[in-house]
């Protein structure tokens, strides 16, 4: 196949390839980390959360509870420190947080049970019950098998740690 070929191919059929390559490079760009670069999308690859490509938006304000967020996970010796993760803000400052037998609770509702193990057969260790404070929030993944603040290992998120609100697209 020659250059004009493709060439040729690209012209005729330039709506199916352009959203592709537009793609393609936001989702590198977000790789780089280059922030003067940053890509607007998020493309989420795990199961945490059930939408795979979202639209980020800078963060303003405090967080409401519901609102999706990208932040930067910050808990030293974890081997993802330093990884952007995508939850969903489920405890606000001042909520109080009670685990009974593991099942995980934010102002007497349920929110999630908290695992034994992770899949690498580490152990995982419950959340400390109190009262969220302020500058900080609990993000959930809404799979069981999420790592998140049910979680002492992973924790509350500082609101430093939060680089931008996410809306779903897909």
């Amino acid at each position: 196949m020659t250059f004009l070929t493709l060439y040729g191919e690209w012209r005729r059929h330039w709506y199916v390839y352009a959203p592709v390559a537009v793609i393609w490079t936001l989702a590198l760009l977000r790789l780089l980390g280059d922030p003067t670069l940053r890509s607007p999308l998020l493309f989420n690859w795990t199961s945490s959360l059930p939408y795979r490509v979202a639209w980020l938006l800078p963060n303003r304000g405090p967080l409401q509870r519901g609102d999706l967020i990208v932040y930067r996970f910050d808990s030293a010796g974890q081997r993802w420190h330093g990884q952007p993760f995508f939850k969903r803000v489920v405890g606000v400052p001042g909520d109080s947080i009670s685990v009974d037998q593991r099942q995980v609770a934010i102002n007497g509702v349920p929110v999630g049970r908290a695992k034994l193990m992770t899949q690498l057969q580490q152990p995982l260790t419950p959340i400390a019950p109190g009262t969220i404070p302020s500058g900080q929030y609990y993000v959930q993944g809404s799979h069981p098998d999420a790592f998140d603040s049910r979680y002492q290992e992973s924790g509350l998120v500082r609101a430093k740690q939060v680089i931008d609100r996410a809306w779903p697209i897909w």
